[in-house]
């Protein structure tokens, strides 16, 4: 029995070991949230079984739990880079299969046919009016104009701590083409990584929640900076050590375990 306990530990210490080095994998990953292992002790017995005699038989992985806590804010001068201050996801859709992805990692960028996206997923945002009033709930792609409705050539874009973004042209007009629409989940913890910093809802986070930056508890919007990854590397090198050395205790228990039974073996023949 204790084998099979000792076998238990090895791999959920090499469990801890994989998510722990996920996590350094990804301490520059923009937007990435670090994860942790929850274990939990097992024990079998039946009704009739003094409780004072129960011995464990392990543990097992209860849960690989993610951190959503914000990472640090770098700068980059670039105004499509966008950081959500507070809670908040941004919301995109592929172009290709329709699929909603949420991310906190703001690099976005503009494409050819004036889309802003993110490793080819368009920002979605709620419709507005030329001033930045909002005029429907209902989400859409982002989409600069090429020239405004006098002619005059795309010059640049802004985004505000509300969320508007602004389109200028080369005729010194401006115009708000949309504001970007932040989602926040009951149980954020149940969204499934999607990989590269994309998570998609699930049953266990719940639907998605829409609402306007800057407003009740959806974070402000900073533009011309990212966020980076939450891995604090001092932290992890620390529980790297730890799994370390309990995959190598349960790989002496064991070895022991091994040495005992052999040795009985012995003693019969």
């Amino acid at each position: 029995m204790s084998f099979y306990t000792s076998l238990n530990g090895l791999k959920n210490a090499q469990t801890d070991l994989g998510v722990i080095s996920n996590n350094i994998a990804n301490a520059e990953t923009n937007g990435f949230k670090k994860s942790t292992v929850a274990f939990s002790d097992i024990v079998a017995g039946s009704a009739f079984t003094n409780p004072k005699l129960l011995i464990g038989i392990g543990a097992t992985v209860e849960a690989i739990n993610q951190n959503f806590k914000q990472g640090p804010v770098e700068q980059t001068g670039n105004a499509l880079d966008l950081v959500v201050n507070g809670d908040g996801f941004f919301t995109t859709r592929s172009a290709i299969t329709g699929d909603t992805l949420y991310t906190r990692n703001g690099a976005f960028e503009i494409d050819e046919n004036g889309y802003l996206l993110r490793g080819g997923n368009r920002l979605q945002v709620f419709p507005t009016d030329p001033a930045g009033a909002v005029t429907g709930t209902a989400l859409q792609s982002v989409q600069v104009p090429a020239v405004n409705a006098a002619g005059a050539q795309f010059a640049g874009v802004a985004v505000g701590k509300n969320g508007v973004i602004t389109a200028s042209y080369a005729d010194g007009t401006n115009t708000a083409i949309g504001m970007v629409a932040l989602a926040t989940f009951i149980s954020p913890g149940g969204l499934r990584q999607e990989g590269a910093a994309n998570w998609s809802a699930t049953g266990i986070s719940g639907a998605a929640t829409y609402g306007q930056p800057d407003e009740g508890f959806y974070g402000g919007i900073t533009s011309g900076a990212l966020e980076r990854s939450n891995v604090d590397l001092s932290e992890e090198m620390v529980g790297l050590i730890t799994a370390q050395r309990n995959f190598q205790a349960n790989a002496k228990a064991i070895d022991t375990a091994t040495q005992i039974s052999q040795t009985i073996i012995n003693l019969r023949t």
